[in-house]
């Protein structure tokens, strides 16, 4: 199973570029610096809830289907 961290990263990497808007846009929309999306999309991060929630938000996208479980279990 992929470290879930990973999954984590390509899942806000692949709703960010379907909502075609850069790493620094998203980082900006949701309050944290470019630098850690960046490591949060690399899966280098082991990012709180709060965080969680800040980028679901920031995605338009809610909580429940950001974990699609599917997607996790195919990726």
């Amino acid at each position: 199973m992929e470290d879930i961290k990973i999954a984590f990263g390509k899942r806000v990497k692949e709703l960010r570029l379907q909502k075609g808007i850069s790493q620094e846009k998203l980082a900006n929309i949701a309050g944290v610096d470019r630098t850690y999306m960046t490591q949060v999309e690399n899966g280098k991060r082991n990012i709180s809830i709060e965080n969680v929630r800040k980028i679901c938000i920031a995605l338009n996208v809610s909580i429940s289907d950001f974990f699609d479980v599917n997607y996790l279990k195919e990726n």
